[in-house]
């Protein structure tokens, strides 16, 4: 169950393209139904943030895992399109001064930096916001049952007991570090949340067992916790150059991390640990899997 880098880094760049234009046309400037008007300083930011380069790396796992179980491609690419925005968001609201405050992202400057924070607030408002529409809309081409079930998965992949909960966590955690049980609660739910739901979504596209949804899902806790750990330590070992954004913040505001606690061999290993149990996940998919199975390392080998 293997696949060679240089086809699994093209298959990658084949569906972040594609991703990419269909981000484009979602946010052109035409209206759209019920839409009273689109003001172009916000329309202009929005696209900012989320056209501004990357992997496009959670809704490769949308599109792969529904791939893997049967799913529509063209779904699964507006599914994880939405997923992006609501991804693109965090970030837009996470370099916020009052958040982490990051001047650059992805090598260029970020939302706040680049138009003003106030626009930035309202770009993160409105892409969530999007989200929603992108999977409810008529030309997301799936059973009204999934996608109730798809925007329930996101609301809390995304909410207070997801992502937003682990970015008040990781606030929180400036203040008072964390022991290593509670790094994991803060990383699984700021990082891990998104990652699950983009797995965990392709089964719910493809309209999968519920012993299929809750074995992608699974692997999707796993790779979210091995992308944290690589994050972690690139943070430490790696530079702004080649991430694209500042690195050593962690250390410089006293966050805890289980690189901090537990030191870079101890976290190479747990990497490793963490590849091979979500690869451990997909045998059952023999080849099929291969593609997936080769996110797995590529998440915990990856240098940005």
């Amino acid at each position: 169950m293997s696949q060679s880098p240089a086809a699994f880094d093209e298959r990658l760049k084949i569906n972040a393209r594609e991703i990419e234009a269909l981000l484009e046309a979602l946010l052109a400037k035409p209206v759209l139904a019920d839409e009273i008007a689109r003001p172009e300083s916000l329309r202009s930011a929005m696209h900012y943030a989320v056209l501004n380069g990357g992997k496009r790396l959670r809704p490769f796992l949308v599109v792969e895992s529904a791939l893997l179980l049967g799913g529509d491609r063209q779904a699964a690419l507006r599914v994880g399109a939405a997923l992006e925005c609501v991804h693109c968001y965090s970030l837009v609201h996470d370099d916020l001064p009052a958040m982490d405050d990051d001047d650059l992202r992805r090598g260029k400057p970020t939302v706040h930096i680049a138009f003003d924070e106030a626009t930035a607030i309202l770009a993160g408002d409105s892409l969530l916001t999007y989200a929603f529409d992108i999977i409810a809309a008529p030309e997301t081409a799936l059973p009204d049952a999934r996608k109730t079930a798809l925007i329930l998965a996101l609301a809390r992949s995304a909410g207070l007991g997801g992502m937003a909960g682990g970015q008040a966590l990781d606030l929180a955690a400036e203040k008072a570090a964390p022991d290593a049980s509670g790094i994991i609660t803060l990383q699984t739910m700021k990082t891990g949340a998104l990652i699950r739901f983009a797995c965990e979504a392709g089964a719910i596209v493809a309209g999968a067992s519920e012993e299929d949804r809750k074995r992608l899902r699974a692997f999707g806790e796993k790779i979210g916790l091995a992308f944290q750990l690589a994050d972690d330590l690139l943070d430490i070992t790696s530079d702004a150059e080649t991430m694209g954004k500042a690195t050593g913040k962690d250390a410089g505001r006293g966050k805890g991390t289980l690189v901090a606690l537990n030191g870079i061999e101890w976290a190479e290993t747990e990497l490793r640990r963490h590849v091979e149990d979500a690869t451990a996940l997909l045998e059952p998919y023999g080849d099929a899997a291969a593609t997936l199975s080769s996110t797995a390392r590529f998440v915990a080998n990856r240098k940005s």
